[in-house]
């Protein structure tokens, strides 16, 4: 799965990427260097691959193209900025646009719930705003304290394997419909997914920076903006 962080001023996603993929945090960071990493994590007996991109100030073809190849997408805001969260709707319509579909699988973040004496951004805003996109659950993060940085990624792939699942559950039923149209025998209808395969466990997580990108293992790809 391949995320890419798009900057929106100071909301936090490298420190939230850095505590995911190895579990460090950083007290700054060079807003200029362009970063990648790769991930291994188990989510309910699936493994996935994710790749993750930090962008440092991504032209705009470049940045629709990383939206048209993403799967799934974090949308981050600050809770201290309010500006950040009103950014997240043009980002929303502009995956929409480019991946003509309205079932994108996307997770709202607002990070940085360990400064909630500045908080501008209140709950129940956000909590309307994941209501009113449908299917985009709502999770508050500190990249600080590591608090909720697993889940959101974890939700995020859930959402993915299900579409996944549903994609080729349609392609069996479409090569089994021709099949018997044709007279043939359907071929095997396969459920390979598109890039997440199977095994037991939990929630078992491995990760660093990314220097290989052969495809070894099936993965998805998604996006973290």
């Amino acid at each position: 799965m391949y995320f890419l962080l798009k900057k929106i001023g100071g909301v936090g996603k490298s420190c939230l990427t850095a505590q995911f993929v190895q579990n460090v945090w950083i007290e700054s960071y060079d807003p200029t260097i362009e970063d990648s990493y790769r991930k291994l994590i188990e989510v309910d007996g699936r493994q996935c691959v994710l790749e993750i991109l930090d962008t440092a100030g991504t032209e705009q073809f470049s940045e629709e193209l990383y939206m048209k190849q993403g799967q799934g997408f974090l949308l981050v805001f600050s809770i201290t900025s309010t500006s950040s969260l009103s950014e997240l709707a043009e980002l929303r319509e502009q995956i929409i646009r480019i991946k003509d579909d309205e079932n994108v699988p996307i997770v709202i973040v607002g990070n940085k719930s360990d400064l909630e004496e500045d908080r501008a951004v209140s709950r129940s805003r956000a909590f309307a705003l994941s209501q009113q996109w449908g299917n985009s659950p709502y999770y508050e993060t500190s990249a600080r304290r590591r608090a909720n940085v697993n889940e959101v990624f974890i939700d995020l792939c859930r959402q993915i394997i299900r579409k996944d699942i549903q994609a080729s559950q349609e392609r069996s039923m479409e090569l089994a419909m021709n099949g018997r149209s044709g007279g043939g025998g359907g071929g095997g209808g396969g459920a390979d997914g598109g890039g997440i395969g199977g095994s037991e466990g939990q929630s078992r997580q491995s990760g660093g920076r990314l220097r290989n990108r052969r495809r070894a293992k099936a993965k998805g790809d998604c996006v973290i903006l």
